[in-house]
């Protein structure tokens, strides 16, 4: 098993710089699998059977594009994609801030994330997020025309923010990250780390119980659908905390020093049998709290309570299950694995316009709807992957992506 780790901030699903030898591949590899759980999200989404279109606002829609073909076995697996890939998604990217911060300042720790983030946020949200959307606006009943839609979306709205949401929130979160340095270290040299690092059953248990008191306060409050959002800036709003949280876990980890790190995750990976199993049980229960919620005979706030615990815990199990599969079994070198994992970020902003056009040409074909999610993510993965290899080749475009 490889056990080599990279030692800088990285982007959503971007492979960390580091030198040779200092990379733990094994996450390398997640990140790309991680990403592709996104492409088969937003792939399986228009086939789902609660799926449903809001013709005064396609914004509102369920998804872009809402197929008449459905199927419940994406019912399910959505529900479980949906119950932590993103809280791992915010883990894995706070792992190595607190090293970046400590090598380069928080100042240029900054700049080098507007560069990797907030340019990319901005001309996704410009271009690829139309582009995504308008097949959307067409299905809902809009008038053909994509000049105007253009237009009305970025100056009357709706403009959803589409997959760069997590852009957008991240950078936020690493300048968030960034004030806490400046205010506790007071300084940008001499790393605090520690040569332990916590034991991987206080480690669950401080993420389990950290990220359902964030959770739970939120979710009841504004309910799991209602989103905040400042122009195409948004986030979910109950899961504001959890996504914080979990950020906050690897900022905190990472700030043991890298061969903690190192330690923490060769421990779990040790027992990746014992993650692997409590994932499946959690997620069992999270699967039947979830239909509980739905239509459950209890009162609102009683089924979320009861949704929301399931997926903290399904959530904690699973963050530690996947990296103690991909330390166990997906540390050995692959082209295939290393081409992804180097394209994660790229396709991570590519593949929505080649989901929803993809969608859209088949919404009249009678293929069936496991046959059309499957043909769906195929292509998006596809054409995203091709389209993120091509443009991390310019000169320049290569050192953002």
């Amino acid at each position: 098993m490889a056990a080599k780790i990279g030692h800088t901030a990285s982007a959503p699903c971007e492979t960390p710089a580091a030198a040779p030898g200092e990379r733990l591949t094994a996450f390398d590899h997640l990140r790309g699998f991680v990403v592709g759980l996104v492409v088969f999200h937003h792939a399986a989404l228009a086939y789902c059977t609660f799926g449903h279109i809001d013709r005064e606002n396609y914004a509102l829609s369920t998804a872009p594009v809402v197929d008449p073909q459905r199927w419940v076995g994406f019912d399910l697996l959505v529900c479980l994609d949906d119950g932590f890939f993103m809280p791992l998604l915010f883990l894995l990217s706070g792992l190595f801030v607190w090293d970046g911060l400590i090598r380069h300042g928080a100042g240029a720790f900054l700049g080098a994330r507007m560069r990797r983030l907030g340019l990319p946020f901005a001309i996704a949200v410009l271009t690829l997020i139309p582009l995504a959307y308008y097949p959307a606006f067409l299905e809902a009943g809009g008038a053909p025309g994509f000049g105007h839609f253009w237009v009305g979306t970025v100056t009357g709205g709706p403009w959803p923010s589409g997959p760069p949401w997590f852009v957008g929130v991240l950078l936020a979160f690493d300048a968030a990250a960034a004030l806490v340095f400046v205010l506790v270290s007071g300084r940008t040299a001499a790393p605090s780390a520690s040569p332990f690092a916590p034991r991987p059953v206080g480690g669950f248990t401080w993420l389990l119980v950290g990220s359902g008191l964030l959770y739970l306060p939120l979710l009841l409050a504004v309910g799991p659908t209602r989103w905040f959002a400042v122009g195409p800036l948004a986030i979910q709003a109950s899961r504001i905390g959890l996504y914080a949280g979990y950020f906050a876990a690897g900022v905190g980890l990472g700030r043991c020093g890298l061969q903690a790190v190192k330690r923490f995750a060769l421990a779990i990976g040790l027992r990746w049998a014992v993650w692997v199993l409590l994932a499946t049980i959690t997620g069992a229960a999270f699967i039947a709290a979830a239909a509980f919620a739905r239509g459950g005979p209890h009162g609102p706030a009683a089924a979320l309570a009861v949704s929301g615990t399931a997926q903290a815990a399904f959530c904690a199990a699973a963050s530690f299950a996947l990296p103690a599969l991909f330390l166990r079994f997906g540390g050995s070198r692959s082209p295939a694995w290393d081409s992804l994992a180097a394209n994660g970020f790229a396709i991570y902003l590519l593949h929505y316009p080649f989901v929803t056009w993809t969608q859209y040409g088949l919404l009249a074909v009678p293929a069936g709807a496991p046959m059309k999610g499957a043909l769906v993510f195929t292509v998006a993965l596809a054409a995203s992957w091709a389209g993120a290899s091509c443009l991390r080749r310019l000169p320049g475009v290569g050192r953002i992506l």
